[in-house]
């Protein structure tokens, strides 16, 4: 299901990534290229070897913590700036900190490439912009109508509640979740709910390290580290990235609980074949119905899908008049 492209489309598939002929650039390309607009942090959209990169203004701390010394060259939301022949743009995505939707202007029509993108509220990063285009390039990581976002704080109240429950048994409460975005998206919910410091994964608290030095305001933490061998981690909630389940790691906390926080674990299937005891149904990603509004508001007269559940949003925005074709991307492995 790819995309049937004309001679004036204003981005292209390449084997490198998303190209735009007319500006010369890639956006998040997945090889090395001259000039990468970047849509945010995460690895499967930042990657490096790029002779240049642009971003949003936000966005230089995360790529500097995940990339080091690269060539960057910083952009405000909303501000325009000229790469080759075309006026482009950055607007908020509401996905991470800094993330950006690209917007590309010719002068004779507009492209928006949205990256990845939420429509909930989040403390740690600004709201996603709608911003009308007559190309939408979206994403569709949860496109299926089963996936409905439960409101964030309800979930971090579930979180307390289950750290709790972990300390009337003597347990720790580990939490998996991912190290950019997740996990200090829900020390900022759980601020105003607990008032026992979280403890963090080393790969956590580089990245909540980041946020606090851009004034994003979240529960107090320490490192696992500053705690000892044997630390008495009961009832402490234990924040730690998803590549920590299994490992030798877990065993210095003792008897404890494993939760995972996830827009998958909106499917109990993925919780009981990983073994989680509780799973969180949070994502930073827009959920079937936030889908399907903001490619109504864009007003865009084409969609064209990046990554995710391509294969039904397609069908269903086409038997409603949307021309919707498919991009297929290296995208989508952070979630």
């Amino acid at each position: 299901m790819s995309p049937t492209s004309t001679h004036n489309d204003l981005v292209v598939l390449r084997p490198e990534g998303l190209y735009c002929p007319a500006g010369d650039f890639h956006i998040d390309p997945w090889r090395p290229v001259p000039r990468a607009v970047i849509t945010h942090g995460h690895g499967d959209h930042a990657r490096g070897g790029m002779g240049q990169y642009y971003c949003s203004t936000q966005s230089v701390p995360i790529l500097r913590w995940r990339l080091g010394e690269v060539p960057l060259q910083a952009h405000d939301y909303g501000r325009a700036f000229r790469l080759g022949g075309v006026e482009v743009s950055l607007h908020s995505a509401g996905h991470v900190l800094g993330s950006a939707q690209v917007r590309i202007d010719d002068g004779e029509q507009v492209w928006v490439a949205s990256g990845d993108y939420k429509r909930q509220p989040d403390p740690t990063c600004a709201p996603f912009e709608v911003v009308p285009c007559d190309v939408f390039i979206t994403e569709a990581t949860f496109a299926l109508p089963i996936y409905r976002w439960q409101d964030t704080a309800e979930v971090a109240a579930d979180i307390v509640a289950w750290r709790h429950e972990c300390a009337a048994r003597g347990e720790a409460a580990i939490l998996l979740c991912y190290a950019l975005g997740k996990a200090q998206r829900i020390l900022a919910e759980l601020l105003p709910l607990d008032d026992q410091p979280a403890w963090l994964h080393g790969a956590i608290a580089n990245g909540v390290a980041v946020y606090r030095q851009a004034g994003i305001p979240m529960l107090e933490t320490h490192t696992v580290a500053e705690q000892g061998r044997q630390p008495d981690a009961a009832g402490k909630l234990i924040l730690a990235p998803p590549s920590a389940a299994g490992t030798p790691w877990l065993r210095r906390f003792g008897k404890h609980q494993l939760g995972f926080a996830s827009g998958w674990m909106r499917l109990r299937g993925n919780r009981r074949r990983r073994n989680y005891d509780r799973g969180f149904v949070v994502s930073d990603h827009a959920d079937w119905p936030a889908l399907l509004q903001t490619i109504a508001q864009t007003g865009a007269r084409r969609v064209i899908a990046t990554h995710g559940n391509t294969d039904a949003l397609i069908p269903f925005l086409r038997e409603r008049g949307v021309a919707a074709e498919a991009f297929r991307t290296d995208f989508g492995s952070e979630e």
